[in-house]
């Protein structure tokens, strides 16, 4: 990490009171790159590197903190240059940083406010949760559709640098409606006597701010866009939406589905800043419902008890049997858990769905089982192990593992199909509560398939 590469130098010119040289350091280094840096320095000094910034450069550079550095060195800023810099941040990244801070810091930094920027502050967090509201900038130019090219362009720059982004322009009526939405190359190509009326076309995608950001994100990924405009119930324009919010969101949306196929709740916050007690109310409830889940595995070997006292060979293969039931559900879970969540299949494609995995289970199956057929056979010509009905206990256990695996990818690929269909999160079918199911139910085809093929001989 970069922090780690340059914060000694940091530290020793911090001891050595060479600021000059920190503010060089510092000076052409990306935004992102200093607040790498910042964040591995001691708590002591990071105020102190960040006070040498350039005004816009500290801007930036607090969007790229956590929100325990944010805190930490607002906390440590005079009300004045707090105030600056606050009212100098693009709303969207000022809400996301506000959000995350508690209820009491919040208050406080909504005084320094201007009035303007605390009433756009306060409008943005009055949004729910979640919502695209939350993630909204109201720093965008608006045009008329009377104007002419050239009067745009005059208007671009005078106003252009309080803008989040230039590459789309927003026509509106008098009244703030939105009318369309046009990439800046149109007016850069055209006659400067040009009316915006000729340009635009009337066709926009826009979000509404209560639209969830899991809407905004598949809307981006389908109409291919680095922005979107958000309107209210009125189509009046509220703000924009810019592509590196919707990184934001996929990367939690992601973490969140990647925790919960783990087995576990969601964490609302970082893993460094999950307190111990949180982290293990989240992990304990979806434990506790495995482990009473598995205790049904336990009932059904003593549900077969007298089959294992004649064939006590059979409990040499229960390991096998049940992993390969188990890996091959959460395999088909892991599957239809992120093509639902790529858009790649829908609950219509419910008996295609069926029909792939019935066939994939049963070739699935059959390499496997046609494996553990010649593991047996081959080690029965050197081992007694397996008593004089080896054959027979292999054609069990194959079967059996045909059988298993075929069960286990079929709920693996249906479980999160059915949580979709009653309105819950194909997520909580995690890998290891479709092993878990795999488990009992795989037992039970285990045995009975024994019983079948061993009834008579060792039976």
């Amino acid at each position: 990490m970069l922090g780690n590469l340059i914060g000694p130098e940091i530290r020793e010119l911090i001891a050595n009171r060479n600021f000059s040289a920190i503010r060089q350091l510092f000076e052409e280094m990306p935004a992102a790159d200093v607040g790498e840096v910042i964040t591995d320095l001691p708590e002591e000094d990071q105020a102190v590197v960040f006070r040498l910034l350039p005004q816009d450069q500290a801007t930036e550079v607090l969007e790229y903190l956590g929100p325990e550095e944010q805190e930490h060195i607002i906390r440590n800023l005079g009300n004045e240059e707090a105030a600056r810099i606050l009212n100098d941040m693009y709303s969207d990244d000022r809400t996301a940083m506000l959000e995350e801070l508690p209820a009491a810091v919040v208050t406080q930094l909504l005084t320094l406010l201007s009035p303007t920027e605390q009433q756009i502050a306060r409008t943005l967090l009055g949004y729910p949760e979640g919502s695209v509201g939350r993630l909204m900038s109201t720093e965008l130019l608006t045009v008329r559709p009377t104007w002419t090219i050239g009067q745009v362009l005059d208007h671009i720059r005078i106003n252009g640098r309080d803008s989040e982004t230039l590459n789309v322009i927003y026509v509106t009526d008098d009244g703030g409606r939105l009318l369309d939405d046009v990439y800046i190359r149109e007016f850069l190509v055209r006659p400067l006597d040009t009316l915006v009326g000729e340009i635009h076309d009337n066709r926009f995608t826009a979000l509404r701010a209560t639209d969830s950001q899991e809407i905004a994100l598949n809307l981006f990924k389908k109409y291919d866009r680095n922005t979107l405009p958000v309107v209210d119930s009125g189509d009046r324009l509220l703000g924009i939406v810019t592509v590196d919010d919707m990184l934001h969101v996929q990367e939690e949306v992601a973490t969140e589905e990647i925790q919960k196929i783990g087995g576990m709740e969601a964490l609302d916050t970082p893993y460094m800043q999950t307190p111990l007690l949180q982290m293990i109310r989240k992990r304990a409830v979806w434990l506790i419902v495995l482990f009473v889940g598995e205790m049904f595995t336990a009932t059904a070997m003593g549900f077969f008890e007298h089959e294992l006292e004649k064939a006590v060979v059979l409990s040499l293969f229960i390991p096998l049997i049940i992993s390969s039931g188990g890996n091959s559900g959460s395999q088909a879970s892991t599957l239809i858990i992120r093509a639902l969540a790529l858009g790649e299949i829908t609950l219509r494609d419910w008996w295609k769905i069926m029909g792939k995995e019935i066939a994939a289970g049963f070739a699935l199956g059959g390499i496997l089982g046609a494996i553990g057929y010649t593991r047996i056979m081959v080690w029965s010509q050197f081992s007694p192990t397996y008593g004089p009905h080896y054959n027979l206990i292999a054609l069990a256990v194959a079967l059996a593992i045909v059988g298993v695996v075929l069960w286990g990818t079929l709920s693996g690929s249906m479980l999160p199909l059915i949580l979709r269909r009653l309105g819950l999160d194909p997520a909580t079918s995690s890998a290891p509560f479709v092993a878990t199911l795999v488990d009992v139910t795989g037992l039970i085809i285990y045995f009975s398939t024994a019983v079948l093929v061993l009834r008579g001989t060792v039976m």
